[in-house]
């Protein structure tokens, strides 16, 4: 797909844009502002055991406007595509601006970005919204059906899609489209133990949303996994218990993902730095202090930000502040380097431009300072295979898939489970073990990271519903990470400690 959906194209899109520009040059002290149409398709498919439960389909469609008047923020967004509901909505932003302005302790200021006039459309082979409803829905039974047959107690498919197209002006000469496409896949399959401990096990394919089209829910062979599904299940249920102890660490990158996201990803936001999320989100240790100083983690540790990985969820043409997409080191040998940032945040820095970290989940949302894609980056010297990890380990344990999580409002202390864990010992697998969880602090953590898989071995994980602001918005995000070994970790088990 190269092309922009022609159904939003049909948008008075011009009209719209010129009328808001022209409104905010005839309002007294504006200093900058923007118009951002956005429209999402989504779709929403669930089907359980031999039955479709649901087919929802939605189509948001409105407008956002922002302008700083006199150093201060307004906001204002409509449904009311007309000239008229765009110059009610300028001068709504700009009373809020003024009634803000008072309370304001430094006047707003924004890092210098280019005028870009482009169009970016984020490559996928088939869109999910040509493929009929029927075919899919067919698919999707078939994958829970192969579940039941193997044996599984319980099977469900769920299938999010979503295309998303937004048309960005400023006072400062951007003029944007973009579309891009993603969808979430996930199914589930449940067993419990009818004739022994009467235990109950579920477990998720290890397809993750991603930002492709209806191909990759074709190939990544859901029938097939469906029956694996059932036999890793039964293996699980006949496992035995792990014993808690200090235990060497390989973590799949369908794990190693989620701890990235939560105590690397949200610790590095700038705004949650700062403060501005406490009320809600917490904070994080992770101090602008600490700037080029902070060990975050072992020399092995190396993440980037980027808005450019291909497929990622977070993957764009230019934020929702007409900032071109780009790729920066966060933490570098370790040490804590960067963060991500806004144009104001970025002014606020002294740095020259943003690396382009704003994003409204709706058109009816202020954008936010939002996480880009964060990932792991492997091995730069070899292409360290998941093997090799192994080999290096005499007593541990191999962990795949996230499930459970938690962590602190500072993003130091956590622990985390996973899908299936396997005993590692004298550098093989030998076996699944049930009731896993590791605990540690993050710099404690990252610490230990002694080693990674190389290029080979890196895989895009993510999720649809990173949830950040007041009123809470829901963004899509991407982390890209090998498997990566981590010597002497704490693991309890889980089980034992939920009855405690």
């Amino acid at each position: 797909m190269s092309e922009v959906d022609l159904d939003f194209l049909r948008l008075p899109l011009g009209p719209l844009t010129d009328a808001a520009l022209e409104a905010m040059a005839a309002t007294k002290g504006v200093g900058y502002g923007d118009i951002r149409v956005h429209r999402d398709r989504v779709q929403g498919i669930h089907v359980r055991e031999h039955d479709l439960i649901s087919l929802s389909e939605s189509q948001p469609l409105g407008f956002g406007v922002r302008l700083v008047v006199d150093g201060s923020w307004g906001f204002a967004a409509s449904s009311d595509l007309s000239q008229d509901g765009v110059r009610r909505a300028v001068g709504a932003a700009a009373e809020m601006a003024r009634l803000l302005r008072p309370l304001l302790e430094e006047r707003v200021e924004l890092a210098p970005e280019p005028a870009h006039r482009e169009t970016w459309v984020g490559e996928v082979e088939l869109n999910p919204f040509d493929v009929a409803a029927d075919a899919k829905v067919s698919f999707m039974l078939e994958a829970t059906d192969r579940c039941l047959r193997a044996g599984a107690k319980f099977a469900e498919f769920y299938c999010l899609q979503v295309q998303e197209n937004r048309f960005f002006v400023s006072t400062e000469g951007s003029r944007i489209t973009q579309q891009r496409v993603r969808l979430h896949p996930a199914l589930e399959a449940g067993l419990v133990d009818e004739q022994g401990s009467g235990l109950i096990e579920t477990m998720r394919s290890t397809a993750r949303p991603v930002g492709r089209g209806w191909e990759y829910v074709e190939s990544h062979g859901f029938p097939d996994e469906a029956e694996r599904m059932v036999s890793w299940l039964q293996e699980k249920l006949a496992a035995p218990a792990v014993r808690p102890g200090a235990y060497d660490l390989v973590i799949d990158p369908s794990n190693l993902w989620l701890t990235i996201h939560e105590s690397v990803a949200h610790g590095t936001e700038l705004d949650r730095a700062l403060g501005y999320e406490a009320n809600f989100a917490g904070t994080t240790f992770a101090t602008p202090d600490q700037i080029g100083s902070l060990h975050y983690g072992s020399p092995r540790m190396h993440i980037t930000g980027d808005r450019v990985e291909p497929s990622g969820l977070a993957t764009v043409g230019f934020d929702d502040e007409g900032v071109a997409a780009q790729r920066w080191d966060i933490i570098r040998d370790g040490i804590l380097v960067g963060y991500q940032l806004n144009r104001q945040m970025a002014h606020k820095f002294q740095l020259a431009r943003s690396n382009g970290c704003a994003y409204s989940d709706s058109w009816s949302h202020l954008p936010l300072q939002r996480m880009p894609n964060v990932s792991l980056q492997p091995d730069p010297d070899r292409d360290t295979s998941l093997e090799e990890l192994f080999g290096e380990v005499e007593e541990g344990i191999y962990i795949l898939g996230d499930k459970s999580w938690s962590i602190d409002q500072q993003r130091y202390n956590f622990q985390f489970t996973g899908q299936r864990f396997y005993r590692i010992h004298k550098g093989r697998l030998s076996g699944q073990l049930r009731d896993v969880a590791y605990q540690s602090r993050t710099p404690d953590f990252w610490g230990r990271l002694e080693a990674v898989g190389g290029r080979s071995s890196w895989e895009l994980q993510g999720a649809f519903n990173c949830g950040k602001g007041e009123p809470q918005q829901v963004a899509p995000v991407s982390h890209g990470c090998p498997p990566g070994l981590f010597r002497q970790i704490k693991v309890l088990n889980a089980r034992e400690e939920g009855r405690k």
